[in-house]
């Protein structure tokens, strides 16, 4: 993993003092937008036991195999909904801009996420906006 890198959460820190920490185990995110932004690094680098680690285990895949012919380039932050230090649950909407077979794309979603017993932020589901169900 990179070391004194930007972080690819666009944070604009260091990575090892702002989502490697949190990939490493050595602090839990404090939000669920710090969670969201967490994962999004970890789908960056690869680091695909911290997703699983950081996805509610009633959503949960037994498994997940990232495409490696994806590249994430950028995260945007459009919206959160609770999802802060006091809360139990929360909402965050993103764009996440990668590269696949030589294109952009950008992937839009209305992510929910809530506290387990332990007190940790985790992944539930999400859901793309625009389109229809």
């Amino acid at each position: 993993m990179p070391g004194r890198d930007t972080c690819p959460c666009g944070s604009g820190t260091d990575y090892d003092e702002c989502c490697g920490a949190l990939h490493r185990g050595e602090r839990s995110a404090a939000t669920a937008e710090a969670l969201m932004r967490s994962r999004f690094s970890a789908f960056a680098l690869g680091a695909v036991e911290y997703l699983l680690a950081s996805w509610d285990p009633a959503t949960r895949p037994a498994g997940l195999e990232l495409d490696d012919t994806m590249a994430w380039r950028r995260l945007q932050i459009v919206d959160t909904e609770a999802g802060g230090p006091a809360d139990a649950t929360g909402i965050v909407e993103f764009r996440a801009q990668y590269v696949a077979h030589g294109r952009r794309q950008i992937l839009h979603e209305r992510s929910r996420f809530r506290r387990g017993r332990d007190g940790a932020w985790r992944y539930v589901d999400g859901i793309f906006p625009g389109e229809r169900t």
